[in-house]
């Protein structure tokens, strides 16, 4: 409100100058005289102020015409004119709309229809370093690899469009799988945008897989530099790093790098149990068993390990049992109620045949997380204590089915590796790989091949007396089943046929090729007034010399009737087995008087 005030005072403080001025020259009595080609003109100071402001708009008009003039001249000599222009404008619209229906295109995964946008936008725009990208990219979507390159080699001739050129190369080449002259690519793209994140993880992956690791150490120094990684990653990572040229180094002969390499690995991350190892194995060969021992025991400290435990007793390859046993208690010491711990000093006390001491040590790991290693220790126990057969495979057999514990398994895709690598073998994770359990088995230790062989690997505990043999049931539905009564077979004409039998052990099914035919006793049978039904009583049959399985065609005809004899009142008829599976022959005599269905 006060800025509106000052405002208005403002206005009238100029009216009121303007207005004392024109009161002022009108009454002066003063004339302005002007002489031009020897006639005087006589003005008054109003006349004198009206004719200034018509020299200065005849001046404008002037300078307008004059103009006028200059347009025309140009339109002549076919300078840009409005009508020029007016369909310059028209042609930047039409550039414009087909730029943004490609990019929409090429989005979209329309690679014909982007190539068509981009060539219509290269026709309408002078704008090469935008209209080129969109072609490339349209290429790409459309599989034109060819011309994708060509484009992209096009762009590297403007400083604009040169980042993006490499960087489209540097893509082709990696899917190409040709990662030397991607990794080349990747290195001049880095020089001219060294903060960009992506092309920084793609230089890094490609630099791991060529094996370039002072690059890679190098690259991560830079991340660290530029605050886009935490000290303590940068550490891990680099030591990682480290361990890996270390191993090269190695392969090819160099000892002393390698060993320098190792030892500043481990100093930069302790926990990294394989740089952990080979920076002991380096002060073994050098006979410096006092720093070996002080890296072992730092890192059992950190991270128990296996292989920090068979490194720590290659210092002294052939001590005796109880003095490797005293020695490990420091090491032990160092992380006394770790699982691993407990195992090392199971295993060492089964070596000096203590096996009470053993199963002290071990305590109820068997039970609370049986693994394969805590059950096979138990059973050496359990065979070193002199007991059963039966509890030694019952242990065993439980190794079977059971966890085989800490593996090297990566936090990223749960793959299980067999040793450590800076990188995954699934999914290319790097510094991905953890000691820990899988959270799921695999397939090789499923409980199904476990149950299969449990009769095998199980025995039967002793008994002491042997029980009765239960009576086996013929499975046949037909063994307890009375014929009716025309079914009956006729006592005054027994007939003797062959009969098969199945030749296999108690309990388990036949097969057609099991079946062997045999000719059965002869036996004196009394018919009784009201046959009651016969309960047949299977047995373990043991044939002495089975005759060979013949075919059906090959076997013999069966015999003829018998002659008539009188039946014994004391004998039992001799019950005739069926096979539930066959149908009977035309001859039973049981099957007089109805006709097969």
């Amino acid at each position: 409100m006060l800025l509106s005030l000052l405002k208005i005072l403002f206005f009238f403080a100029v009216v009121l100058v303007i207005a004392l001025g024109a009161v002022q020259l009108s009454e002066t009595g003063q004339m302005l005289r002007i002489e031009y080609a020897g006639t005087e003109y006589a003005l008054t100071p109003v006349k004198a102020v009206v004719a200034l402001l018509i020299l200065m708009v005849l001046a404008w008009l002037v300078f307008k015409a004059l103009g006028l003039f200059l347009a025309f001249i140009r339109f002549i000599a076919g300078d840009e004119t409005a009508i020029d222009r007016y369909f310059a404008r028209s042609r930047e619209r039409k550039g414009y709309a087909a730029l943004g229906e490609g990019m929409l295109a090429v989005a979209s995964g329309e690679g014909k229809l982007a190539q068509d946008k981009a060539a219509k936008a290269e026709k309408y725009l002078n704008m090469p370093h935008i209209t080129n990208l969109l072609s490339a990219q349209a290429a790409e979507v459309a599989g034109d690899r060819a011309r994708a390159g060509a484009v992209y080699r096009t762009l590297l001739e403007d400083d604009r469009t040169r980042f993006v050129g490499i960087r489209g190369l540097m893509r082709q080449k990696i899917d190409e799988g040709d990662t030397a002259t991607a990794l080349l690519l990747a290195q001049k793209a880095y020089a001219l945008k060294p903060k960009h994140r992506e092309l920084q993880d793609t230089l890094l992956d490609l630099e791991m897989r060529e094996h370039d690791w002072k690059g890679a150490r190098q690259l991560l120094k830079d991340k660290r530099r530029q605050g886009d990684l935490p000290k303590d990653v940068h550490l891990r990572r680099d030591a990682v790093l480290a361990l890996q040229e270390a191993s090269e180094v190695l392969a090819h002969g160099n000892s002393i790098s390698a060993r320098e390499a190792a030892i500043s690995a481990n100093k930069a991350s302790p926990d990294l149990i394989p740089a952990a190892v080979l920076a002991a194995r380096s002060y073994i060969a050098q006979k410096d068993y006092r720093n070996a021992s002080r890296v072992l025991e730092k890192t059992w400290s950190v991270r128990p390990h296996p292989d920090v435990a068979a490194t720590y007793a290659e210092i002294v390859p052939d001590e005796s049992s109880s003095a490797r046993l005293t020695r490990f208690e420091r090491l032990i010491g160092k992380n006394p109620d770790h699982e691993e711990s407990r195992l090392l000093r199971a295993e060492l006390l089964l070596t000096a045949e203590d096996f009470p001491g053993a199963r002290r040590a071990l305590g109820d790991l068997a039970e609370k997380h049986p693994t394969v290693r805590t059950l096979s220790i138990m059973a050496a126990i359990e065979r070193g204590e002199g007991a059963d057969d039966s509890v030694v495979r019952g242990y065993l057999t439980r190794a079977l089915t059971a966890s085989r514990g800490p593996q090297w398994v990566c936090d990223k895709c749960h793959n299980v590796m067999a040793a450590w690598s800076p990188t995954c073998d699934s999914c290319g994770g790097f510094d991905t790989l953890t000691w820990r359990e899988p959270e799921t088995r695999s397939a090789a230790a499923s409980a199904t091949p476990g149950a299969e062989m449990l009769p095998l690997l199980v025995g039967a505990p002793k008994q002491q007396a042997p029980a009765a043999q239960p009576e086996m049931a013929d499975p046949a539905p037909a063994s307890d089943v009375t014929p009716p009564p025309a079914a009956q077979p006729k006592p005054a004409t027994p007939k003797t046929r062959l009969r098969e039998v199945a030749h296999v052990a108690p309990g388990m099914v036949p097969r057609e090729s099991d079946y062997v035919t045999i000719e059965p006793v002869s036996t004196i049978t009394t018919p009784e007034a009201s046959p009651a039904p016969v309960k047949v009583e299977v047995k373990p049959m043991a044939i002495e010399e089975p005759e060979p399985v013949k075919p059906a065609s090959e076997r013999p005809a069966p015999a003829k009737p018998a002659a008539e004899r009188p039946f014994d009142k004391a004998e039992t008829p001799e019950p005739v087995l069926v096979r539930p599976d066959v149908l009977p022959p035309e001859d039973a005599d049981w099957t007089e008087g109805k006709t097969r269905p």
